[in-house]
């Protein structure tokens, strides 16, 4: 039965892809045609420093895990880093679904719950961070160039609000559980209600426990702060892979104003962030090329770049992780995953 249940969930997958690339197979063949027109060397670049990128946040998905006092090997990590992006392109709620997939891929491995989530949400504060960093070095330099439209400045604040929610609900979460239980247990009692009401047996009760182990991995965060503060050293180091990926991609079509892709970058990210649509699909190309217009970059130019830019960010991890989320252990069936878990226990890795 659990067999079955795995091979379903392969077969979505499967066919959530040839949905999306049906969907967008002529944006598909529209972005092969327009790599083939950009410069060769500058491509290879920047497809190599997105990789770094995905290859940089899988060590950093150890060391959020080592901030908790639990492991997770790094390959499990890349899994998880391309994993996490497919599921939040299919089911796009602030990166919410891709942390629901680390904690259950982590409660495969014997991970507490409360842990797991204060990892998943390190990790995300943590890349969030590192872009409002780079972020705010972006405002500077329009501010003393061309200027800091409004609009961008209220988004700026609306990307500074989100990272200071997590921040504050890691705080709250190991210096004052109380305040966060009073939030959850609502919604716990909801849950209670609905399922009643459907003659289902209510589940049980996880608020209380999950705020407990949650407020200990706070804590044990505060405790090991050189570890913490890795992840976020990692993070900057991220956000400059990616960044370095959209000065190639624009240098590969010979637009060489450092200026302009610094700032086209922090632009395209920043709409994808705070974006409602699957990745920031339609509005972050119309905001970018608002952005390239104010520098005085040619239409057809900025719309070359943005074009590969955005097929390398989107169809590389997508289809990448179309294939590495049915390696993850929140894919494969529970009496695998146990008898992972007993050689780990056990210290004899298994093949």
């Amino acid at each position: 039965m659990k067999g079955n249940v795995r091979k379903i969930l392969i077969g979505v997958v499967i066919i959530i892809v040839l949905a999306v690339v049906f969907m967008r197979g002529d944006q598909l063949r529209d972005l092969i045609r327009t790599v083939q027109e950009g410069s060769p060397f500058f491509m290879v670049l920047a497809i190599a420093l997105q990789l770094g990128k995905y290859f940089l946040q899988g060590a950093q998905y150890v060391w959020c895990f080592k901030s908790v006092q639990s492991s997770i090997r790094y390959l499990d990590g890349v899994k998880l880093v391309f994993g996490t992006f497919f599921v939040n392109t299919i089911a796009p709620s602030l990166n919410l679904a891709g942390t629901t997939l680390v904690v259950d891929d982590a409660a495969k491995r014997g991970v507490p719950a409360g842990q797991a989530t204060g990892a998943a949400l390190l990790m995300q504060l943590s890349i969030d961070s590192g872009f409002v960093i780079i972020m705010l070095l972006a405002f500077g330099v329009l501010s003393f160039t061309v200027g800091l439209e409004p609009g961008w400045l209220l988004l700026g604040l609306i990307a500074i609000a989100l990272v200071g929610g997590l921040v504050t609900v890691m705080v709250l979460g190991g210096t004052r559980p109380h305040l966060v239980l009073k939030v959850l247990l609502p919604i716990q009692r909801l849950v209670e209600r609905i399922m009643v009401r459907f003659k289902r047996t209510p589940p049980k009760p996880w608020a209380e426990n999950t705020v407990k182990q949650f407020s200990q991995a706070a804590a044990l965060m505060v405790r090991r702060p050189s570890i913490t503060l890795r992840c976020f050293l990692i993070a900057i180091a991220v956000s400059t892979c990616e960044m370095a990926c959209f000065c190639m991609v624009g240098m590969s079509f010979g637009v060489f104003n450092i200026q302009a892709l610094f700032c086209g970058y922090v632009v395209a990210t920043l709409f994808a962030m705070v974006s409602f649509t699957p990745q920031g699909v339609g509005v972050v190309e119309a905001a970018v090329l608002v952005a390239f217009t104010l520098f005085g970059i040619d239409q057809a130019a900025g719309m070359a770049i943005i074009m590969v830019y955005r097929g390398i960010v989107f169809w590389l991890p997508f289809l990448t992780g179309a294939i590495l989320i049915q390696r993850t252990r929140a894919f494969r069936d529970d009496d695998h995953g146990k008898a992972k878990r007993t050689d780990e226990a056990s210290g004899q890795e298994q093949p």
